[in-house]
C-alpha cells in the first residue's frame, strides 16, 4: 500500500508537515486530525498524487505515486471531497456508475460486471433504497453516503476522503464514520479521512494522524495519541482544554467551588457535567465540599429546598457562588 519516506508535504518553501517512515496496511481506518490550516487537505492531495510533495516520497505499491498514469492510479486510489458535486438531473445509480470509468474508458460503456460493481457499492454504504433517486432530492447525509459509493465503485485500494462529514448533523456524522470503519475492516480497503470530530475520531480509528503545526506528524492509536499529551498540545485553549479524564473538551479556569453529587449511575453522570457547566468543580469528598446536591423520587436537593429540574437547579445554582452559599 503506501510507504511514506522523508515527505515534507507545503506549497512553495512553506513546509507544513513533515511524514517519515509511515506506512498504511490492507484495511486500516485512520483518522486524520488537526486544526485549520495545518496541512490536512495538502497531505491527502500529495498522498492522492494531485500535488507535488516539497521532498521526500509516496510510494504507492512500491511505485511513485505520481508515476502511475492518471487512469491506473485512479483504480488504486479514490478521492471524495466536501464539495457538492453539480451533478443536474442524474439518478444515483448514474452517479456511482461513474466511477467504473477508470475501467471504461473514454467511450463510458458499461458492461453487466461494472453496473454489478456499481450496485454491490451502493450496498455497502446501505444505500441500495436510493438508487432511482434523482442526486439534487438527497439530504446531505444520504449524497456523501452515495459519494462513497462512487467511490467503492472504482475498486480503489485506498479511499482519501477530505473533510466529507463537516456539514452533517450529528447522527449523519457518527453512521457516515461508522461506515467508514466497517468498509475497511470488511473490504480490506484502506480508508483515511481528514476531520475536524475529535472525539468521534478517536472512538472510532484505528490510527490516528495528528497535525499539531511546528511541521510535525504524530502518528499512533488514538490512546496512544491522547495519553502523549498531543491532542492537548494541538487544541488546547486559554479557555478550553482536552480532558484526559472525559476524552472530551472542557472548560478551563478557577472553579467557583466543589459540590458534591449524592446520586447513582446515570442520574450522577448528568449531574457532574451540569456542575461543570456552572463552572463548579466536582468533589468525592460531601464533608469538604461547599454543596451537596441530592437526588429523589421527588427531584433534586439543595440546601433544604427540592427542585424537579436540572434546569431549576442550575437557575438557582446560577445565583449564588458556592462559597457564598
Amino acid at each position: 500500500m503506501y510507504a511514506i519516506d522523508a515527505l515534507q508535504i507545503g506549497y512553495g518553501r512553506r513546509v507544513l508537515s513533515t511524514l517519515d517512515q509511515v506506512t498504511v496496511e490492507p484495511g486500516e481506518f485512520i483518522c486524520l486530525l488537526g486544526r485549520n490550516g495545518q496541512g490536512k487537505s495538502t497531505l491527502l492531495r500529495t498522498l492522492a498524487g494531485f500535488i507535488p510533495a516539497i521532498s521526500g516520497e509516496v510510494r504507492l505499491d512500491d511505485r511513485p505515486v505520481r508515476a502511475w498514469p492518471a487512469a491506473e492510479r485512479a483504480r488504486k486510489v479514490a478521492v471524495v471531497l466536501t464539495d457538492r458535486p453539480q451533478v443536474g438531473a442524474l439518478r444515483v445509480r448514474e452517479l456511482v456508475e461513474m466511477g467504473r470509468q477508470p475501467y471504461t474508458g473514454w467511450t463510458g460503456a458499461l458492461s453487466d460486471e461494472d453496473r454489478a460493481i456499481s450496485t454491490e457499492a451502493l450496498e455497502q454504504v446501505e444505500g441500495d433504497h436510493l438508487r432511482d433517486r434523482f442526486v439534487d432530492s438527497l439530504s446531505d447525509g444520504e449524497r456523501q453516503r452515495v459519494m462513497i459509493a462512487r467511490a467503492l465503485a472504482q475498486r480503489p485500494q485506498v479511499m482519501l476522503l477530505d473533510e466529507i462529514t463537516a456539514f452533517l448533523d450529528l447522527p449523519s456524522r457518527v453512521t457516515i464514520t461508522a461506515t467508514l470503519r466497517r468498509i475497511a475492516h470488511e473490504t480490506g480497503v484502506s480508508i483515511i479521512l481528514s476531520s475536524h470530530d475529535l472525539e468521534l475520531s478517536l472512538n472510532a480509528a484505528d490510527r490516528i494522524w495528528l497535525l499539531p503545526g511546528g511541521g510535525r506528524f504524530i502518528d499512533g492509536a488514538p490512546e496512544d495519541v491522547a495519553l502523549s499529551g498531543a491532542i492537548g498540545d494541538a487544541f488546547n485553549q486559554a479557555n478550553l482544554v482536552f480532558s484526559l479524564q472525559s476524552g472530551r473538551f472542557e472548560k478551563r479556569g478557577e472553579a467557583r467551588g466543589a459540590v458534591f453529587i449524592d446520586a447513582v449511575d446515570t442520574t450522577a453522570f448528568w449531574l457532574q457535567r451540569a456542575v461543570e457547566r456552572m463552572g463548579f468543580a466536582a468533589s468525592n469528598d460531601a464533608e469538604g465540599a461547599d454543596l451537596v446536591i441530592g437526588h429523589s423520587a421527588q427531584g433534586y436537593s439543595l440546601e433544604g429546598e427540592t427542585y424537579p429540574s436540572v434546569q431549576r437547579l442550575s437557575r438557582a445554582m446560577g445565583c449564588k457562588t458556592a462559597r457564598e452559599a
